[in-house]
């Protein structure tokens, strides 16, 4: 039966002689099928009924620990207190007026804690937004408005977006941009260095050297796009030194480097931008995510004269920067500044790293653990060769996990990635039962 939570109705069908029928998964993904484009995937066949902090139910009853936390969106866990009450707060005063129509303090208020919480010392200003696809078009936009150029570089394994400009800086071609193109003009690809896969700092700096000499000039470069940690890439963590060589190369040609932290940022990393780890000051930061706890909404935080190189009416969306999404931000920056939750974020990532490496002793299919903070993944190898990508393990773990109760994510360019993103709140013991799962799929699927 369905665990009872005030304020939740139960998912429940009535049947014609007036007796409740419990609606199942099977049920639920007959009709999904039937009504949902087939183009939106799911990574599990199970539909929630509720959940609280690092736990969900679904529909049939059955508890999952949840170390994917919506993709990176519940550094706070589901329905922390703080932020259900500012919503709610929110809510009885007003919903939607659309900032451009008729402002609103929220907006205000949650611009000037960000622009205070982005590093270095050039003023900042703020611009509110929807999804992380938006925040990167829009970085993007004032990028090019402010330099004059037109170019962009990104990166290969960065993930970006779903849009149409977002999936032309992303570098991953299945499942994201087959069928989808041409993508706008002036878009190129660098590697990203990962020592584990053999690309080296030396490496991927040479390749942007060779960008300039063979593709486009870097007077025409309009800004170079980065994840510090990639995220549907795989976890790769952007060694502090490239980051650095990238911000000299990009002030000696007058580059704009953009930082996008969609997934990274919020303390995921125990910092409230995953850039501050590296020293390294970018011009334009993109969010979303995790900073509004379960509610929609994103941002870019820039420097002040690059964000103000758009003129009025060339920035903004209609549900941009809503009240309800300003409101839960507020509370969610509060709840990371006075709940303790950067220094949990490296407490907890150490953990589950020491867990995982201890587990690759026993394992011979793990072949690299990494992570920044509590951005954890650990990447499984071919026990062959240690060397040769197995995402049908990767896969035959997301599943035998769920089915032992523990919501997993995959990730990488191989499929062949792990990551966790566990709520940074949750519970000792539910972290330690999550990767108690993990060990023991492994052990079973090893052993086979």
């Amino acid at each position: 039966m369905n665990e009872s939570v005030p304020g939740l109705q139960q998912t429940n069908s009535v049947t014609n002689q007036g007796q409740a029928k419990m609606t199942t998964n099977s049920d639920l993904l007959s009709r999904r099928n039937q009504a949902v484009a087939r183009g939106v995937a799911n990574m599990h066949n199970l539909f929630a009924d509720h959940a609280e902090n690092a736990e969900i139910w679904d529909v049939e009853g059955k508890r999952y620990i949840d170390f994917a936390g919506g993709i990176g969106v519940l550094n706070t866990g589901h329905r922390h207190a703080r932020v259900m009450a500012a919503v709610q707060a929110q809510m009885e005063r007003y919903t939607h007026t659309c900032f451009q129509v008729m402002p609103y303090e929220p907006y205000v208020a949650l611009a000037e804690r960000l622009n205070a919480l982005a590093p270095g010392d050039a003023p900042k200003k703020s611009l509110f937004l929807t999804t992380g696809a938006e925040a990167v078009e829009n970085a993007i936009k004032i990028a090019r408005a402010y330099t004059g150029r037109p170019a962009i570089i990104a990166f290969n394994g960065g993930y970006h977006g779903r849009t149409m400009m977002t999936l032309g800086v992303t570098g991953k071609v299945v499942p994201y941009k087959v069928g989808f193109g041409p993508y706008p003009a002036e878009i190129f690809h660098a590697p990203f260095p990962v020592s584990v896969h053999g690309i080296s700092i030396e490496q991927s700096l040479a390749a942007l050297q060779n960008i300039f000499k063979v593709d486009v000039e870097p007077q025409r470069v309009a800004a170079i796009i980065i994840e510090p940690v990639q995220g549907e890439g795989g976890f790769y963590v952007a060694p502090f030194e490239f980051l650095q060589a990238l911000r000299e190369l990009c002030d000696q040609h007058g580059i704009l480097l953009i930082a996008d932290e969609v997934q990274a940022g919020a303390a995921r990393t125990g910092k409230m931008f995953a850039m501050e780890h590296s020293g390294v000051v970018p011009d334009l930061t993109t969010l979303a995510k995790s900073i509004a706890g379960g509610f929609p909404i994103s941002a870019v935080v820039g420097r002040a004269d690059i964000m103000d190189s758009v003129g009025p009416g060339g920035l903004g969306g209609t549900y941009a920067g809503s009240p309800l999404g300003c409101a839960a931000a507020l509370a969610v920056l509060d709840v990371f500044e006075e709940e303790g939750i950067y220094e949990r974020s490296l407490v907890l990532g150490k953990h589950i790293r020491d867990r995982l490496r201890q587990m690759s002793s026993r394992f011979d299919c793990i072949g690299d653990v990494r992570g920044l903070g509590s951005m954890v993944a650990m990447e499984l190898f071919s026990n062959s060769n240690g060397r040769t990508p197995d995402p049908d393990l990767t896969k035959a773990l997301v599943t035998l996990a769920a089915e032992r109760g523990l919501i997993l994510l995959s990730c990488g360019m191989y499929g062949n990635t792990i990551r966790v993103l566990v709520p940074i709140t949750a519970a000792d013991d539910q972290v330690d039962e999550g990767l108690d799962i993990i060990e023991s799929c492994l052990d079973t699927l090893t052993s086979k």
